[in-house]
């Protein structure tokens, strides 16, 4: 696994549009408003290896800032204090992290099995999830940020099929079907806790 700096894109070469941690504000910046915006460019652009350290910075920003402001909104308010701000922060960051290559990884084994082993490899998957995330900047907003994370999902439609040279359909596929399943999962587990609930009352 590479954590070279650097961006690029097919076959590495140079695109300047992908974050450059040596330049964090502006170029921070500059990629959130391209992914957002113009996200068919900017995933065609995209480098398919050669970097991890680029997009999990830029992933490790979103996290870090959307708690921050989500846990300045909870101080304010006095739902928490600044010891729950800076554990917030911290766990934000280290679970969006974890969550960050589980979810590639997901993504990619659905890619393997409905695309083809011959596409754009797991670091190609990573990127995509990475830049994707730029929407969680906005999930500590009530209803904005539930808006943000249906682009999100279209974003990395988008990267997928970019990335990986796919159809439209199967990157939907890729990317929706874990988003179904645990969806399904997490309504399961809602309903047992209803009936365990329920039970426990009838006591």
């Amino acid at each position: 696994m590479s954590f070279q700096t650097g961006s690029g894109g097919a076959g590495g070469a140079p695109t300047g549009r992908e974050f450059e941690p040596s330049v964090p504000f502006s170029s921070f910046v500059e990629t959130a408003r391209e992914v957002l915006l113009r996200p068919v460019g900017f995933f065609r652009g995209l480098a398919r290896e050669g970097d991890y350290l680029s997009p999990l910075l830029f992933a490790l920003i979103c996290y870090g800032v959307s708690t921050f402001l989500g846990g300045v909104v909870g101080l304010i308010l006095g739902r928490e204090g600044i010891g729950g701000l800076i554990l917030g922060v911290v766990s934000g960051i280290v679970g969006g992290a974890v969550g960050l290559f589980i979810g590639a990884g997901i993504y990619h084994l659905l890619v393997v099995l409905m695309a083809g082993p011959q596409r754009a490899g797991y670091e190609g998957t990573f990127r995509v999830a990475a830049y994707a995330s730029v929407t969680t900047l906005v999930s500590w907003v009530p209803l904005i940020g539930w808006i943000l994370s249906l682009y999100g999902i279209y974003l990395s439609i988008v990267g997928i099929r970019e990335v990986h040279s796919t159809t439209t359909g199967r990157a939907a596929a890729i990317v929706l079907i874990p988003a179904v399943v645990f969806f399904i999962l997490a309504m399961i587990l809602i309903l047992l806790a209803g009936i365990a609930l329920f039970l426990g009352s009838g006591r």
